[in-house]
């Protein structure tokens, strides 16, 4: 499938990140507050465009999930791109609300997409399980769990779901779409400030999994289930109410990657084929 950009059209790529707190998630909702629609008036507004131009991201976070490293990408026509392109980051920092920034904005490699270009998703889950709470300059980012948590079970439970598995336990099922899913790291740390963070990096994620897998995880850690009971959850393939989606406002999708700019276009087919996983059918 191909995805070029249309003729008098420039595919500009956006880099930015927000606080997911007062937004209803990514995609553009009516009558909610989301960031697409806080971008896409914004770019029509300092651009003076007479319509608003549609932004494709990385990857679509729910309500309440922040963002550091989140990429996008709009096509404009090339004489607008002209025309503003050198000023857009400067216009947009004075348009935009304080819980979004854009911090690149550049012409994209040919076969540039932001979706279906990229190679991984990395996201962070921060919990604290102190006995006084979460700090309160930080009790928007971190979860506060009320039972010590085991870091070493959480890294042993989370070693036998790394690799391409069928998600679907662990995935809210959406009509059409495919759970499977290739987890390339799922381990836990414990700063010196005693927040536990989880790094979870996929080649791309269902709706709920990261949310779903941390729930599991904090099952584990706090003793309330075994180590092997993930993996188990995981072979069952099917969701299991004893897994719960833990809060959005611990979430943060951290870095988004790409291949090389020669391989841009062959990744961007290749994302588009519905995968399977070997000798078993599609889902």
């Amino acid at each position: 499938m191909s995805d070029e950009v249309e003729p008098g059209f420039v595919r500009v790529r956006l880099d930015l990140s927000y606080d997911g707190a007062e937004f209803s998630g990514w995609a553009k909702q009516r009558e909610r507050r989301t960031v697409q629609g806080e971008l896409e008036d914004a770019i029509r507004t300092v651009t003076r465009s007479p319509e608003a131009y549609e932004l494709t991201v990385a990857g679509r976070t729910d309500a309440g999930v922040h963002a550091r490293g989140q990429v996008a990408h709009v096509d404009l026509p090339a004489e607008l791109w002209a025309e503003h392109g050198d000023k857009l980051l400067r216009r947009l920092a004075g348009r935009l609300p304080k819980d979004v920034r854009v911090w690149r904005a550049e012409e994209a490699p040919f076969g540039f997409n932001a979706r279906f270009s990229a190679i991984w998703r990395r996201y962070a889950y921060r919990v604290t399980d102190h006995h006084g709470g979460v700090d309160p300059l930080l009790r928007g980012h971190v979860l506060w769990h009320d039972w010590d948590l085991d870091v070493e079970a959480m890294n042993a439970a989370s070693r036998p779901l790394l690799g391409e598995h069928d998600f679907a336990a662990y995935c809210k099922r959406r009509e059409g779409a495919t759970t499977i899913r290739t987890l390339q790291e799922l381990s836990w740390e414990r700063g010196a400030d005693g927040i536990i963070t989880a790094t979870v990096r996929a080649d791309a994620f269902c709706h709920n999994m990261v949310r779903s897998l941390v729930g599991a995880m904090l099952f584990v850690g706090d003793g309330h289930r075994p180590v092997e009971w993930p993996a188990k959850v995981l072979a069952a393939g099917v969701r299991d109410s004893a897994v719960h989606v833990v809060r959005p406002h611990g979430l943060t999708l951290e870095e988004v990657g790409y291949p090389a700019d020669e391989l841009l276009m062959a990744r961007n087919k290749e994302a588009r084929n519905k995968r399977s996983l070997p000798g078993g059918g599609c889902c």
